[in-house]
């Protein structure tokens, strides 16, 4: 095995817990992983199987749990849905400085914003593709109607935060 920073043969591996600091997120910690250690240049990584699937399992988590969304969170999990900060702007129609805001900690992000994002990673990118074609299409075709249903929507979420 070879160090992928230096490529030195001088490279230890064993099992340990390892704070899994490249998600984004402070309290990640993965326990029970291989931690490869390199001899040269210190360099200390964890083999992750599947990272696909550990970033899955912890945006789920981060939906069910029952407290909001830290700024960190929210970037993690736009970046599970694959979404840049000017896509996720378009989603939820807001200015991409608000994006920049909720993912900095400057603006707290509305409950019902909160509640839509955690519904769109539960669901998966099928289902939220899905709807927002089904949404887009409204608005192009009958730009009236997209508006009553903004509208209606903006309207329940006032009484669903009071």
């Amino acid at each position: 095995m070879r160090c992928t920073r230096c490529g030195s043969s001088e490279v230890t591996a064993k099992r340990e817990n390892f704070q899994y600091t490249a998600s984004g997120l402070p309290n990640v910690v993965l326990e029970n992983v291989e931690v490869r250690y390199c001899a040269s240049c210190g360099d200390r990584a964890a083999a992750i199987p599947r990272i696909e699937e550990l970033h899955r399992q912890i945006g789920l988590l981060l939906c069910t749990q029952g407290a909001r969304l830290a700024p960190e969170e929210i970037r993690f999990l736009r970046k599970l849905m694959g979404w840049t900060g000017a896509e996720f702007a378009r989603r939820f129609g807001v200015a991409a400085e608000t994006v920049s805001r909720w993912e900095t900690g400057a603006q707290e992000m509305s409950s019902m914003a909160e509640t839509l994002l955690r519904v769109w990673v539960v669901l998966g990118k099928g289902a939220k593709d899905v709807a927002m074609e089904v949404l887009e299409k409204i608005g192009e075709k009958e730009p009236a109607k997209a508006r009553a249903i903004r509208a209606a929507l903006k309207k329940s979420w006032k009484l669903a935060a009071a």
